[in-house]
């Protein structure tokens, strides 16, 4: 069961089909789907010795196309259903109650819904299970939309995606990466992933260094073997600042959200053709994007922006 994982490689590999789709995909540059990037913060890092750059927190919802409100007095009650492990977006806090940025999110809706709520925690593969037997009613933990979910789930719009990000030693930062910027330039990419095929499709004039996996990608960096490294923005944005890092390095250029790569995007998943709770989602998310509450929890989890 694929959801949007910090290490992209572990759910997103590119099958036979989508390799002959390579060819006639698009770069992407922008962030997200009809809202864009919310300029909270610039969205490329900063060159060497300037002042860090504020957050860019991703927006998927456009304000010229907002949800009708459906009729919410038939809700009475939502049983989230989430998953045990997967910091910073779900996982047991300290007092032994689930956390996390899907939690939070969660509870944030059901405010705006004006509706009890529970939010359940159970490993992440008895999740479709649950929900399909009834002894949950939405599963917001993460998961990839796909079109094989689909036949078991119905999903809201997106509330995340999953970007694709270049990082760089902080001597060597760039502003924007285009292709032709890194002819002859040595980037480094897990082998067999997503980010490769788009590397091979897109950025035919770079030197590829396929690497098994991330500890090994990310000290080829740090050593200076390869130039840069492309993969999922969200497992980098943490390991640049963590201590692993050793504070070596930074993103260049924005984020890459092509869908034929990297997915549809995030979504909480419903029974098929509970269109109630579905739509009454849908409402409650841009609600919450609207008032900047998603904003707010956006730059509560993340330091530094995927985005």
């Amino acid at each position: 069961m694929p959801r949007q994982t910090i290490i992209l490689p572990r759910h997103v590999f590119v099958s036979g089909l989508v390799r002959t789709m390579l060819a006639v995909a698009g770069i992407m540059l922008a962030a997200g789907l009809g809202g864009g990037v919310v300029q909270a913060q610039a969205q490329t890092a900063p060159k060497p010795g300037a002042e860090a750059a504020p957050q860019a927190v991703p927006g998927f919802w456009d304000p010229r196309r907002r949800p009708e409100r459906p009729d919410l007095s038939r809700l009475t009650v939502i049983r989230f259903l989430t998953e045990t492990d997967y910091p910073p977006f779900n996982f047991t806090g300290a007092d032994g109650n689930p956390a996390g940025f899907n939690v939070d999110l969660a509870r944030a809706l059901c405010d705006e819904i004006k509706i009890s709520c529970t939010v359940q925690m159970r490993r992440f593969e008895t999740l479709i299970d649950a929900l399909s037997s009834n002894r949950g009613d939405a599963i917001i933990a993460s998961l990839a939309v796909t079109p094989q979910l689909r036949t078991k789930v119905d999903f809201t719009d997106p509330y995340y995606r999953a970007a694709a990000r270049f990082v760089s030693r902080k001597d060597a930062v760039m502003a924007e990466v285009r292709p032709e910027y890194l002819e002859g330039k040595k980037v480094g990419v897990i082998a067999g992933s997503a980010h490769e095929a788009y590397l091979k499709a897109m950025f035919t004039d770079a030197e590829l260094h396929p690497y098994p996996n991330d500890e090994a990608l990310r000290l080829a960096l740090r050593r200076g073997e390869v130039d840069f490294i492309f993969g999922d923005a969200i497992s980098l944005a943490f390991w640049i600042s963590g201590t692993d890092s050793g504070d070596c390095c930074a993103f260049s250029g924005g984020p890459f959200v092509e869908s034929r790569y990297f997915g549809e995007g995030i979504g909480i998943a419903v029974r098929k053709g509970n269109d109630l709770l579905r739509q009454a989602l849908n409402w409650a998310l841009f609600r919450v994007w609207e008032k900047g509450r998603y904003t707010d929890l956006w730059l509560h989890y993340f330091s530094v922006s995927p985005f």
